[in-house]
């Protein structure tokens, strides 16, 4: 990215960007339980559902939710204190492994966090501390959170992508981003995109291209900013997600069969979006 497209708008003060990424960090810590327990939630959910029908016992009857249990190691059970729980410096003070049983604590969970806490920095320094500004950190964080829970099940969930839709149109009522009319056209365009281009490959494959939860990420992207930039988003991650298809194949032995999932490659261009959409759209028409 271009160092003019990535300081084209006023920075914020130091301060509240500063503020941003330490909050960011502790927003990343909460968006790592985010992704590893709403897919179990789910398929909980589902679960209670089928032995209702069946009139077997339930399964799951233990509170289970984003708040508790308690964190703990899955190898040993230990639950995770409060000076175990820093974001970043507690894992490097652990050295990446639990306290007590010395099991290996995955790399992600910091990289998590420092993600989270760059972007939001980012977000701030190129929005500011106004209501745009805190919108585009919703905005973010969500993303972030649909990007490694489809990494990891191909699921995106209608917890996140529905909240994610609907505040986008909110926050367009007085056209934070854009008037309001963009925005609803941006969000029924950006369903029935993808959803005619996933009927359309069944009908000439017999097979489904992708999940129901890409229409409705891709609405929820045309809520927020428009369906002008809707062009520009599937171009972007429809560029990246077959360069990172084609590399998984090569290098990594991934099966031509194996599906890999779209909702990351979309949050991706949707951020890209959201900060510099305008500047890629007029440099492109520009060059023309």
């Amino acid at each position: 990215m271009p160092l003019d497209m990535l300081v084209a708008a006023p920075p914020a003060s130091v301060l509240p960007t500063f503020a941003a990424a330490l909050f960011g960090l502790l927003i990343g810590s909460f968006l790592n339980v985010v992704i590893h327990r709403l897919p179990r939630m789910m398929q909980r959910e589902s679960d209670n559902y089928v032995a209702q029908e069946s009139d077997r016992p339930l399964p799951h009857t233990d509170r289970y939710n984003l708040m508790v249990p308690r964190s703990a190691c899955p190898h040993c059970g230990h639950r995770i204190t409060a000076l175990e729980n820093i974001p970043v410096a507690s894992w490097l003070a652990l050295g990446g492994k639990c306290a007590a049983c010395k099991a290996p604590i995955s790399v992600r969970y910091p990289i998590v966090e420092l993600l989270t806490g760059a972007l939001s920095a980012l977000v701030i320094w190129m929005l500011g501390s106004g209501i745009a500004g805190f919108g585009a950190l919703a905005f973010t964080w969500m993303l972030i959170a649909m990007t490694f829970i489809d990494a990891d099940t191909q699921l995106l969930p209608d917890d996140l992508t529905l909240p994610l839709l609907w505040l986008g149109l909110l926050l367009n009522v007085n056209a934070t981003y854009v008037p309001l009319a963009d925005a609803v056209i941006g969000a029924v365009a950006g369903y029935l995109v993808l959803w005619s281009v996933y009927w359309l490959f069944k009908l000439v494959t017999g097979k489904e291209g992708m999940g129901y939860g890409d229409f409705k990420l891709l609405a929820a992207l045309g809520a927020w900013l428009g369906w002008q930039m809707l062009p520009l988003i599937i171009l972007l991650s429809s560029l990246v997600g077959a360069v990172v298809g084609v590399a998984l194949i090569v290098f990594a032995r991934h099966g031509r069969n194996n599906p890999i999932p779209f909702g990351p490659y979309l949050a991706a261009a949707g951020f890209i979006a959201l900060l510099w959409g305008e500047q890629l759209v007029e440099r492109y028409l520009g060059a023309f």
